[in-house]
């Protein structure tokens, strides 16, 4: 489904991931959807169900025995037919990726000021000074003040919030178009959650960023998503502006994905999420669902559009 209203950054269309191995296992089972010029698209569902491989796979960092099909367009550039040289040159300066656990994702023996410098010098040439320059602005862009002190930090020095901040103006140093945020709340408490929300806000304000966010927590994604797309056992079931899906649900995933917030009484959805290498026949979410039919059983449904949204569910035509 297309974003109904801005400019289209970056259309992935009918991806399929597979990972080759004694059987073949299908991650992503060609899943479609579009970011528009400085929206925030955010992909939710159950742990396994494929969000983290989309994001590996639009950056290309996947591993030599997966099999990528489908098409990956930034900007009507098809990513997946680049060399090795070309995605290079687009990872950091078009696209930004901010990984799980910001912890381990900065370099422990290297400053935070060198950290954010490194991509300056590597790519625009830049001279040390004007690049530590640079980094100081982009920390205090993340809402820090005394960033001549900070600088010269290393992150075992630093909280989870704040290794966090740091990975996000790295990340965005060199102004990408699109930055994916994979999980990246994972591990922190409310107090770093609420300062990352802060510096996503503000970056999405201040250098008109387009976001995909990838997170299982509906919370941090209702505050910050344009649009959702939320997953199940690699296919995509659901796609609607923030306010539909968290106010209308369509597809019963959805409905028990929010009925298992607090707020709607912690009720958990029967069952789990089916393996990637065992899939049920028939709609995927049947054997969980409290309104399958023998239809259901017996026949996969289509995605389909309907009143500028789009679900994938024999209950609308």
């Amino acid at each position: 489904m297309k974003s109904p209203t801005r400019d289209k950054l970056l259309e992935v269309k009918n991806l399929q991931v597979s990972f080759l191995g004694i059987k073949t296992v299908t991650a992503l089972s060609g899943i479609s959807f579009s970011i528009g010029e400085r929206e925030t698209l955010a992909l939710v569902g159950e742990t396994g169900c494929g969000k983290s491989v989309a994001a590996h796979a639009i950056m290309r960092l996947l591993p030599p025995e997966s099999g990528v099909k489908g098409t990956v367009e930034l900007r009507g550039r098809n990513l997946l037919g680049l060399s090795e040289k070309e995605m290079t040159e687009i990872r950091g300066k078009e696209i930004g990726i901010i990984f799980q656990n910001p912890s381990l994702a900065l370099n422990p023996v290297y400053s935070i000021g060198h950290q954010l410098a490194e991509p300056l010098r590597l790519h625009r040439k830049e001279k040390k000074k004007k690049a530590l320059s640079r980094a100081a602005e982009a920390l205090k862009n993340m809402g820090f003040a005394n960033t001549g002190e900070i600088i010269n930090y290393y992150p075992s020095w630093c909280s989870g919030g704040m290794n966090q901040r740091f990975l996000i103006a790295a990340s965005t140093i060199l102004d990408p178009a699109l930055l994916i945020a994979d999980e990246p709340g994972k591990g922190l408490d409310r107090s770093c959650l609420s300062e990352l929300e802060a510096g996503l806000k503000r970056l999405k304000e201040e250098k008109k960023t387009a976001l995909l966010l990838i997170s299982h927590d509906l919370g941090f994604v209702r505050n910050l998503a344009d649009r959702v797309a939320v997953m199940y056992a690699g296919e995509i079931v659901e796609i609607a502006d923030s306010s539909g899906i968290f106010e209308e649900p369509l597809h019963p995933y959805t409905k028990g994905l929010l009925n298992s917030l607090p707020e709607k009484g912690f009720i958990p959805i029967p069952g789990f999420s089916p393996p990637l290498s065992r899939l049920p026949s028939g709609c995927r979410f049947h054997p969980r669902c409290p309104l399958r039919k023998r239809c259901c059983i017996e026949n996969q449904p289509e995605i389909i559009e309907t009143n500028g949204r789009a679900v994938r569910c024999f209950l609308y035509p």
